[in-house]
């Protein structure tokens, strides 16, 4: 099977949309399970990120 360079454009295109959108932490929407695994990913490393902020180290 062969691509044509127009769906393999559309194709980044669309890859690089959904990253911007999750570099800048909107909402993705999609049933694509990866897509949703990314943002699940993204919100994972923020929650943690801001937990980490409160704990106090021991000493």
């Amino acid at each position: 099977m062969s691509y044509g360079d127009a769906d393999v454009e559309g194709d980044v295109a669309r890859t690089d949309a959904v990253l911007e959108a999750l570099a800048r932490r909107e909402p993705v929407s999609g049933t694509d399970a990866a897509i949703r695994l990314l943002g699940a990913l993204v919100a994972d490393v923020d929650s943690q990120r801001l937990s980490s902020v409160s704990i106090t180290p021991s000493t």
